[in-house]
């Protein structure tokens, strides 16, 4: 079983999507333990206090460093982590390689940033990698943790209840694009589905998909400049 912990200044956000969907069905089968951890209950003053000013001045308040300190310490003493990722917009890109890999660990810490960001002696402390999602703000590193969390878990052996599901999608074998896909009914407001797949001809429909896939990942590297 994989366990994950994530740390977290609102955790509040982290609830309905580990409990519900692939990732629910993955912790009821018992593939995957998650377990997420609000920072003020680490916080050291009577005022649960896990933010201050930077040093040096500007805008933002910073995460502080003793909440981190307490609860990685803590975890650590009960267990042995292969990782502790940090959601960082100086991070890798994370992709479809990069689940993959943590997919194969044991126990995994994230650490969600919020406000203007952590301090940096966590990192240096703690940190074995740094992830992004891309070039963009968010308000926290929450959604970024819910990301890799589901791309991570999804891959687990055993959650997806067919065992070619995860193979096969987009960006597994290389920067792939699958191709389009369509179910019934056949016919709706003018649009139908390709007639080839309709026919029965298993080689024509590979020949089908094939041609379809190398479109769309076309397209995928003219939007992504690659």
């Amino acid at each position: 079983m994989m366990r994950i912990d994530i740390l977290s200044a609102v955790p509040e956000i982290l609830f309905s999507p580990l409990n519900h969907s692939i990732i629910k069905r993955a912790r009821v089968k018992g593939k995957a333990e998650i377990h997420y951890h609000n920072l003020r209950d680490y916080a050291f003053n009577k005022h649960m206090q896990i933010d201050d000013k930077p040093y040096g001045g500007g805008a933002g308040m910073i995460l502080k460093p003793e909440p981190f300190f307490s609860c990685i310490e803590k975890l650590r003493s009960e267990r042995e982590y292969e990782g502790i990722i940090y959601t960082s917009a100086r991070g890798k890109v994370f992709d479809q390689g990069s689940a993959n890999r943590l997919s194969l660990m044991k126990n995994i810490i994230f650490i969600a940033g919020h406000y203007k960001g952590i301090d940096e002696r966590v990192i240096q402390k703690y940190v074995t990698e740094e992830f992004s999602i891309g070039n963009f703000i968010l308000t926290g590193g929450e959604l970024p943790v819910l990301v890799f969390v589901d791309a991570i878990v999804r891959l687990i052996p055993g959650v997806l209840n067919d065992s070619e599901s995860a193979l096969s999608d987009s960006f597994q074998v290389g920067e792939t694009i699958g191709e389009p896909y369509y179910t019934k009914p056949e016919e709706i407001d003018g649009m139908s589905v390709p007639g080839v797949l309709l026919s029965g001809d298993h080689n024509a429909i590979k020949k089908w998909k094939d041609d379809e896939s190398r479109k769309s990942t076309e397209i995928w590297k003219r939007n992504n400049n690659t």
